[in-house]
Parts: structure tokens; sequence; C-alpha cells
């Protein structure tokens, strides 16, 4: 539901007390657009911005998001930081402050901006254009610095009421440690001297339960008045709840063994989050061996040092941003920050030429997935220093992060400023030339991706590298496509097929024949749909999806430049099912474009223009046009609008645009694609209900296309043994012998399905 959307991360642990801040926050919220909580670090203004948050959810109808800004440490990537974490795609050559700010035009949305103190002058800069741009949008900001721009309201956040809430806090938190904890008489007098010690600070009181474990209340005071002994002679220009707070930390460092301090250090150079796997390759050696990590971290864990949490599905640990800090203090004082961080690049570099070397294979969606958790870690590695070629190969190797999920503005960035720092003639720079070239053409910018395109090419002909090569020859085609020039693109194309599989590289051949074959559909070149069908086969084959989807749209385009619309969206439908596991804005608007132009050739005008509506919103949020994959996509794109308008009028056609736009989301797109009525037939011809089921008639239609059981297994996702099934159960139902009959039927009596 739309009302549910947002991105805030589910509660680990209960809220305890502050109801009158969270009433006053959702007060003040109604009328005000910028609501600033301040307060000193460890004051839990993060946790009250989002238990408020999730609280105001009903009163924000396009959602509820939090941008975490504590792993971000340079002001240019706060609006990037911002998109990422609502989903706003990096796909248009247009600043991500615009992107960002243009998405949220028009939404009524409360954004959180958590953790603004390090970049204030970026964070004001963002929410100032945020408020300009977009009328309906609250912003809830944390920070210890207030952003100092017009119509800010202020709420200083105090720590917690002693001994009433932090009391409540230290028993709530030390039960989920220590179960048989409780509050009596005989411990309360403590209890309430050991958070009155800790000025009521949240984080210090969390900290001081985990100790409860192994400890009593009074023994907990007594070591924490030692502490602060010993910490009379420290800085007294800091004030004193900040030296408390330090004071604590220090404490719960000293109170960790020598290993377990270690890791702490070294977990601090992960900056947002991390798993088992990461901690065991960065982590490991001079004093902590493979074995001890895992019994390290649960330790950690139950310091609260270490949070356990999930993200992307997966499995993570993440460590408080005061905690982190801390950390890497002290990292910093040892002789060993230097290794740590190349430690951590190196692990990020072979997390991604991983991810780039098995892409055409199964699992795409988890490894966009794993990226997507980790892109935080994967600037802070290309932004180490100290090795400019390891930052270009890293650049180049995340180019399926770049360009198959939402992050092309990054990419471009990050490519630019690598290919800059590097200009020496290695293999990195000229996978990194092609890999710019490719965000350079999803961008809408030719003249950028000829560039790189001429150097890559030269590059690869002086090292003689054919991957290099065959890839510029493959990308010259999109290039020349993308033109207007689909005669020059065929031979490009034709050329780098040619030139991978005699590498032995067939699984990546996909990427060219998909579009080959949407060239030769462009030209009328009746090998167009068997060029298509040899995509699907090999994708098939190697367990790749989502080229695939992309070459079921040039199926789907073929078909339905032939008239054969029930087979166009069939293979339409089946693109979009493979899509829906991805996030890929691109795919999913042209596999959206092209069920809108079959639903409008079918004469369902209300779907289509429903269907124009959401990829409006998609092409839209991208920042780039129909137009940049080719000139005759914005043609069949004009005229399915203007018959859509002639059959509804402009009044209903732009109700159905703007229907069709609350499907913002590629999922949401497809959702509403998939769950609605399809058009199976040609208009007019259809005849009475028949005994075939819905995939049944799926198979029917695909078989009378002339393909075979193993071609459309590939189109349909399923085995051939499971399609030989469905044609023999077509083939007794209509009481015939031959396949050849089945097509007969169908083109005799295409039947619209009953059941979408």
């Amino acid at each position: 539901m739309i009302s549910e959307a947002g991105n805030l991360p589910a509660a680990f642990t209960s809220f305890v007390g502050r109801r009158h801040l969270i009433a006053e926050i959702r007060r003040v919220l109604g009328p005000a657009r910028l609501l600033t909580l301040t307060g000193m670090g460890g004051v839990g203004k993060t946790r009250l911005a989002l238990e408020a948050a999730a609280e105001s959810r009903k009163a924000f109808a396009d959602g509820v998001w939090l941008v975490d800004l504590a792993p971000v440490r340079e002001a240019i990537a706060v609006a990037d930081a911002a998109a990422a974490a609502l989903g706003v795609p990096e796909l248009g050559a247009r600043p991500a402050l615009e992107q960002f700010t243009g998405y949220l035009a028009g939404r009524r949305a409360l954004i959180v901006l958590d953790n603004c103190e390090h970049l204030v002058d970026a964070c004001a800069e963002l929410a100032q254009a945020l408020l300009s741009a977009a009328p309906e949008v609250r912003v809830l900001a944390t920070s210890r610095q207030t952003l100092g721009i017009a119509g800010e309201h202020v709420l200083v956040v105090p720590p917690l009421s002693v001994p009433d809430e932090a009391v409540e806090l230290l028993r709530d938190r030390a039960t989920a440690v220590r179960p048989e904890f409780r509050i009596t008489e005989l411990n309360h007098a403590g209890a309430s001297r050991l958070c009155a010690d800790l000025d009521g600070l949240p984080l210090a009181i969390e900290l001081a339960a985990s100790r409860l474990r192994t400890l009593t209340v009074d023994q907990a005071v007594d070591r924490l008045e030692d502490r602060f002994t010993l910490l009379t002679s420290g800085s007294r220009t800091a004030r004193p709840r900040q030296r408390t707070l330090r004071a604590l930390v220090d404490w719960s460092y000293e109170l960790c063994g020598p290993a377990e301090r270690l890791l702490w250090n070294r977990l601090s150079v992960f900056v947002g989050g991390f798993t088992l796997d990461a901690v065991e390759a960065v982590c490991v050696g001079e004093g902590i061996a493979r074995h001890e990590v895992v019994d390290l971290l649960d330790r950690l864990v139950g310091q609260s040092i270490v949070l356990a949490t999930e993200q992307e599905g997966l499995p993570r640990y993440r460590m408080l941003e005061t905690i982190r800090h801390y950390g890497r203090l002290r990292l910093a004082e040892s002789d060993e920050e230097q290794r740590l961080l190349t430690k951590h690049r190196d692990f990020y570099l072979a997390l991604a030429e991983r991810a780039a070397d098995t892409w055409y294979g199964p699992g795409q969606q988890q490894t966009l997935a794993r990226l997507r958790a980790e892109h935080n870690d994967l600037l802070a590695a290309l932004s180490h220093g100290g090795d400019p070629q390891a930052e270009l190969a890293l650049a180049a190797a995340l180019r399926y992060h770049w360009c198959a999920d939402r992050y092309l503005g990054e990419g471009r960035r990050r490519l630019d400023r690598a290919l800059a720092g590097a200009p020496e003639p290695t293999s990195a720079r000229a996978r990194a030339l092609w890999a710019a070239a490719w965000v350079a053409l999803l961008q809408g910018d030719p003249a950028a991706a000829d560039e790189w395109l001429t150097e890559a090419g030269e590059l690869g002909e002086q090292l003689d590298d054919a991957t290099v090569r065959a890839n510029v020859l493959g990308f010259r085609g999109t290039l020349a496509l993308f033109r207007g020039h689909p005669e020059e693109a065929v031979s490009f194309f034709e050329d780098a097929v040619a030139a991978h599989t005699a590498l032995g590289e067939e699984a990546t051949t996909v990427f060219w024949l998909f579009q080959l074959a949407r060239t030769q559909a462009l030209l009328g070149d009746p090998r167009a749909a068997e060029t298509a069908r040899r995509a699907v086969a090999i994708s098939q084959a190697h367990g790749e999806g989502l080229n695939r989807a992309y070459a079921l749209w040039a199926l789907g385009l073929d078909a339905l430049a032939r008239g054969d619309l029930a087979v166009a969206m069939v293979l339409t439908r089946a693109g979009l099912e493979i899509q829906r596991d991805f996030n890929d804005y691109v795919g999913a608007a042209l596999l959206l474009e092209l069920h809108a132009w079959i639903s409008a050739a079918g004469d369902d005008h209300e779907r289509a223009g429903r269907l124009l509506g959401a990829v409006r919103a998609l092409w839209r949020d991208t920042g780039t046009k129909l137009s940049v994959f080719g000139p005759d996509l914005a043609e069949h794109h004009a005229r399915c609008a203007a018959a859509v308008v002639g059959a509804l009028g402009p009044l209903a056609y732009q109700k159905a645009l703007t229907e069709g736009s609350r499907h913002d989301r590629p999922g949401r797109g497809i959702a509403f694609a998939l769950a609605g009525a399809v058009v199976a037939a040609t208009p007019a011809t259809a005849t009475a209900p028949s005994s075939l089921t819905r995939r049944e008639r799926q198979v029917a239609s695909l078989v009378a296309e002339g393909m075979t059981n193993r071609q459309i297994a590939a189109a349909l996702v399923l085995s051939p043994r499971t399609v030989g099934g469905h044609v023999d159960r077509i083939l007794a139902k209509l009481g015939y012998g031959r396949r050849v009959q089945i097509a007969t039927w169908w083109a005799e009596n295409q039947v619209p399905d009953p059941c979408e």
C-alpha cells in the first residue's frame, strides 16, 4: 500500500518513554515544513525521530523515508545518499539534487535526514531545495547543529528523565541480556544513581545495561565512578555530558578483552555495515585468527558494541556511529590503519569483480541486492586513495551496479574521476573506458560515449585485448542504433557476437543478440525473431535472467510489428515476470511501453492509457527519454498516445495517465500490468471460450508462432518437459494429433482469456 511506503528500519528494541516529545514532533510537523531535533551525541535523536516518523505514516500518502547520512563523508554525496535511500534512480545526466527534488515534487512524504552535523551546509542546501520544489513534503532532521535556514523549527532533545524514564530504559535493556534482572527496592537507588551519573543519556544507559549481564548495579556504579575520577584531568572545555559519554565509551572499551578491542578498532573501517565474510577477509591476522571471528563478534553484539540486523534480506552487522567513530580514532592511533584500509578496498574490489565475472549466469538478483547493501562501503573503497589503478578496476567492475540498478549518476561520476586519475594505458583503463561509454549511452550522452569508445578501441588494439575489442564493437552498435543508423548497428552487433563467440564467451553474446534482434525488427528483417530466440535460448542455458527479459521484449516488438498481438502479449508478460525480481527502471519501462502499445492495438485504450501513465512516471524518474533508445520507439509511443486520445478523449486520457502514474516504481508498474486484463487476440475475431487453461493458451500461441518446446520453455521460463506436457494436453483437448493443427486452430480461434 502506498500509505505504508518507506524505508524505516524495523525496531529491534522497544521504545521507552518520551511520549510527550513524540506528540510534540507530530504537532509541529503539521504546519511546519522543517523540524530539526538537536542535542548531544547519544541523547537519542535518531531513535526519537524514527519512532515519531513511524507513528506519522498515515499522514504521508507517499511514504516516510530515512536518509542516513552517517556513512556519507563528502558534501557532494549528500544528494546521492538521499536519492539512493528513496530508491530514486540515478539514470539521467541531471545533478542528483535536481533529480531528487524533481522526484518528490507533487508527493506528500516525510523525509528523515539523520546525522546531519558533519555535513550541515550540504544538508541545509538539500532541505532548502526540497522544501522549495515539493510543497507537500516535510523534513525531520537530526543534528547536533541546526541547519540554519528560513522556516526551520528546532526541538532540543533532552536526556531521559531520572529516575523515571532512565531507570525504565535500564530495566528494559538489562532484561534483554539478563532475563531474571529486576528493579527492586534493594537496587532501585543504585539504578537511579547509575542513570544520574550517566546524565540520562540513552546510548550510555544502553551500554551500561549490557554490563549488567555480569555485574550488579552497585558494581557498575563503582566501576563507572572510578573511571570518572581518571577523567577529571581530561578536556575541561568539553561539556560535562560529552565527557560523560566519552567516559562511558572508554569504560566499555576497557572492559573488552584485547582481541575484542582489536576487532572493534578494525570494524570501524566499514562505513555502511558489514557481513561475516567481510570481517573474515578484512579483520583477521596479527592478533585475530579466522576461527575466532564469530565468537568475538558474538561477544561484541552481547555488549551492544555491534548490532545484528539485515539489509536487502541479507544478515548484516553494524555499529552505532558514535561507537564506530571511537573505534576509528583508536585505529588511527595504531600503525595498521593503512593496512586495514587497503584490505577493505581489496575485499570490495574482489566482490565487485566476482559480480562482473559471473554476471551472465544465475543469481543476478542476489548479486545486485548484495551490491546495493554494500553501496556505502563500495564508495568508501573507491575513495581510499593510494592506488589509482585499483580505483579504476573497482569503478569498472561495478558496471552492473551502475547500469542494471539505479546508480547511473554515481557511476558516471566515479568512472570519470577514476579515468582522470589513472591515464596510463592499462587493461583496467580499457575496461573502464567501455564501461563509461555504456553509462553515457544510457544517460543519453552519445558524444561522451563516442569519445570513450574511440580511446577504448585504440587501447584494445595496443594491448591486444580481444575482449575489449569485442565490447567496443558491441557498444559501437548501440551508439549507431541510438543515433538512428540501424544498418550500421547491425554490422557492429554481428561482429560483436562473432568476436565473443570466438573467445568462448557465449553467455555474453546475449547482450548483443537482443540488441541485434531489436535492430533487425526495426529494419523489417525476417531473421529478427530467430535472433531473439537464440538470445533467449542462450540466456536460459546459462541461467541468466535480465537480458532474457530484454530478448523477450525484442521478440514482442517483432510480433507486434507483424500484427500478432496474442504472441506479443505473451512474450511481454513473460519479460515482465522476469523483471519483477529486479529494480531495472529502463527494462521495466520498455516492457510496459510495449504492453501499452499492444493494449491500444487491441482496442483496450483505457488500460493502454494507464500503462502510459506508469511509463511516464518511470521515464521521469530515470531522467532520460524513450527516444534515447532509438527514434522509432518514440514514434510508436506517439501513435499509441494518439490512438488512446482518439478513443477516450483528452479528459479521459489525462485521467488514465494520472491513475497510471501512481505506479511509479518498477515493481508497482509490473504488478499493475500483470494483474489486469490482457489482450490475447486481435479484436473482433474472438470466438466462443475454449477449454484451454491460461497457461495452455500461452503455449498454444507460441506453438502457432513456430517455436519448439525448448524455445517455448525459454520464453515462459519453464522446463522443456513441462512444455511438452502442456502441448500434449492441448492436442488432447482439441482432438488433434499434430502441432501444425494447433497453429491453424489458433489462427482461426484466438480467444480472449476470461480470467484476465
